[in-house]
């Protein structure tokens, strides 16, 4: 920030520090711009081509796709400001589950009318003798919310689709409001007859009306000094320079991180101890694979999104860019996406195998016939979520301690290494911009 000294005419600005931000995803974005309010000296730098990271888009035929489904219902004062000034929809978080090709209204275990009597009957049985024993992991937790059959049947197999791992090796501190909890007058009058409540954790999502999700940011982003095509190969924190791969160089006298902490702590020269690089590889995450698919006809996708339990389906859940907007699709046409997520030690399907799994799941689901498929269309995204394994918390703050240590303030999903949603991270970037020393 400026450094002010005092002269006749009152405080005056002596001198700008000079600011780094890595990464021009939300985080970045959001760090940059409030670093550059405060006064700084400020760039930021981004390995792709483009900005945005996690909620940029991309264009395949006319059609537009999100890197993944990005919808806003924050309640965050600052981020809605934000993002009322770009014109959007609004929709009802009106979510399905797709089991042994049958609908089922979200959250299942309040949904269970299209169900046979006698699987009623068990469920809501094995609901009523669930354990009263205090989870030690998130297996239990289910077990214990939900009873048995409704765990082993539902969440428990969603768990190691879009973790990627059993849930007895998950943690509890990650939950929150994200996983609903079970009430038994809910779970009974769901099973008698159809419902329409509303038991998501928010009661409206909306999206830009065009341009994508990115398109809530867009202006922040265009006034921040952004430079693209500047992958970061050294961190020298002794000499506080960045290194690029083109060979140029940047000197900062604040660093702020958005990238992941298993790809920064690599380039940090000299290096880093021992006791931090092994806290740093055993960190776990959720790569993402999107198969992204264009209909030649209007209204194809069932819902606007909808989660997958069948096993022998890879993709944990699909939506729909053009339910989320019209403008996402040329006109008479729709769109769809699957998400299929993958823990960072496991060796991942090949694209002929994602896209040929999901075909056929396509043509089970009964929703369309092979020919109106224009094109499915593979994406790897090399982080998707943070793994909340038992203790990670702890071999977390080894890394973020030591980044304290060398004065770098990391922030975002990746950067904090945390399960934050979009506005989550932005208030992340801000308040790093905001906490940046004043001397």
């Amino acid at each position: 920030m400026p450094k002010r000294v005092c002269c006749r005419y009152g405080w005056v600005q002596k001198a700008m520090d000079k600011v780094v931000v890595l990464g021009a995803g939300i985080t970045g974005i959001s760090a940059t711009y409030y670093a550059q309010i405060k006064g700084y000296d400020v760039n930021c730098y981004e390995k792709s081509t483009h900005v945005g990271g996690l909620i940029s888009n991309f264009e395949i035929q006319g059609f537009r796709f999100d890197n993944a489904i990005h919808l806003s219902f924050s309640k965050e004062p600052v981020v809605k400001e934000l993002f009322n000034q770009t014109e959007s929809y609004t929709h009802s978080p009106n979510a399905y589950c797709l089991e042994n090709g049958k609908w089922l209204k979200h959250p299942v275990q309040n949904n269970l009318y299209p169900l046979e009597t006698e699987e009623k009957v068990a469920l809501i049985r094995s609901f009523t003798q669930r354990p009263s024993k205090l989870p030690e992991d998130y297996s239990q937790w289910l077990d214990h919310q939900y009873g048995d059959a409704i765990a082993q049947r539902y969440p428990k197999k969603y768990t190691l689709k879009y973790w990627g791992c059993e849930a007895e090796k998950l943690s509890t501190t990650w939950i929150g409001n994200r996983v609903r909890r079970a009430e038994i007058d809910e779970i009974l009058a769901g099973a008698m007859e159809p419902r329409e409540e509303n038991h998501y954790y928010a009661n409206e999502m909306r999206y830009p009306k065009q341009g994508g999700y990115f398109e809530f940011v867009r202006s922040m982003a265009e006034s921040c000094p952004i430079q693209v095509n500047k992958e970061v190969v050294i961190v020298d924190v002794e000499k506080k320079e960045i290194t690029f791969k083109d060979g140029s160089t940047a000197e900062y006298d604040q660093l702020i991180n958005t990238l992941p902490l298993p790809s920064l702590i690599p380039l940090i020269s000299p290096k880093v101890p021992e006791r931090v690089l092994n806290a740093t590889k055993s960190l776990l995450w959720t790569t993402v694979d999107l198969v992204s698919i264009g209909f030649n006809k209007e209204k194809v996708p069932p819902y606007l999104w909808f989660y997958i339990y069948d096993e022998d389906k890879v993709a944990s859940r699909g939506y729909s860019p053009s339910w989320k907007s019209p403008n996402n699709a040329p006109e008479g046409h729709s769109s769809l996406q699957f998400e299929i997520y993958n823990l960072s030690t496991k060796e991942r399907l090949t694209s002929k195998a994602l896209i040929e799994n999901l075909k056929t799941t396509l043509l089970e689901m009964n929703v369309c016939e092979e020919s109106d498929i224009l094109f499915m269309d593979h994406k790897h995204l090399p982080f998707g979520n943070v793994v909340y394994d038992h203790g990670m918390e702890d071999r977390r703050d080894i890394v973020l301690d030591y980044l304290d240590s060398q004065n770098i303030k990391s922030c975002g999903r990746f950067g904090e290494w945390a399960y934050l949603w979009s506005d989550q991270s932005f208030m992340s970037g801000k308040n790093a911009a905001e906490s940046l020393d004043e001397g």
